[in-house]
């Protein structure tokens, strides 16, 4: 759709001829921008409630930068992840109201005020080790407009810390549990609450650990029957799932 069949498109509808509804179907199909080494989906938030986040990770500082000024012409949130201070270095340059988590390893830009979701979300970690990937998840949901509850350092092997902390995480309408070594705390954690857990296996052990994959088998295998599993260290994907479950409409009685 070019500039001139969406100008058509807003006349159509200012006489009556195409609903609202006809209206947002076909901006859900708009194109993409094309910058030669990057095409960005300019109307993702549009289609998936979230726009489109830039993987740093790969990509020069500068083609960082574009992609960033680019999105930011079209939208008011913009988040990169696997992000290092060269790149935002890069990126402060050209926004300086950029700002960075270096736990995290992300890049947030925000203009103008977040959504206000009714619940909570808690992330949990086993250990102070898995602290970047919790880090990654907890301020993709901040920068998508949730509030946050951190819990680190609360594994199983000591599980009197887990315990001390029941009754605020209770509270949590969602819950991000990340975990390496066996990866059992969000099965620990399933057992204690009545709402979706979010399992993140991290890479963080011992070589038997095969870089995650223990953690991971382990978390497919839960006994406890809310727990879902995202791929390994992935903080971001976790964050995003959890915003996505706050964000729904809390059933009336």
């Amino acid at each position: 759709m070019n500039e001139g069949t969406l100008r058509e498109l807003l006349l159509a509808f200012q006489r009556g001829e195409v609903t609202l509804d006809d209206v947002l179907a076909r901006l859900r199909h708009l194109p993409y921008e094309d910058l030669g080494f990057a095409k960005l989906d300019h109307h993702r938030l549009l289609r998936q409630g979230f726009p489109e986040v830039v993987f740093g990770q790969g990509k020069t500082p500068e083609q960082i930068a574009a992609i960033v000024v680019r999105l930011l012409e079209r939208g008011s949130l913009v988040l990169v992840t696997r992000a290092d201070e060269v790149a935002y270095a890069a990126v402060h340059r050209v926004v300086p109201e950029a700002v960075y988590h270096p736990h995290a390893r992300m890049i947030t830009i925000r203009r103008g005020p977040p959504p206000e979701p009714e619940g909570l979300i808690a992330v949990v970690s086993a250990g102070t080790a898995d602290i970047p990937v919790a880090e990654e998840a907890a301020v993709t949901a901040e920068a998508l407009g949730n509030r946050v509850a951190r819990f680190y350092d609360v594994g199983v092997a000591g599980l009197h810390r887990l315990l001390s902390i029941w009754e605020p995480l209770a509270e949590a309408r969602v819950v991000v549990c990340v975990a390496g070594m066996e990866g059992a705390l969000p099965s620990v954690v399933g057992g204690l609450v009545g709402v979706p857990v979010i399992a993140v296996p991290t890479s963080i052990g011992y070589g038997i650990g095969h870089g995650g994959l223990a953690a991971l088998l382990g978390m497919l295998n839960s006994c406890a029957a809310n727990v879902v599993v995202v791929n390994i260290d992935n903080g971001f994907g976790a964050g995003i799932v959890a915003s996505l479950i706050n964000h729904l409409p809390t059933k009336t009685r």
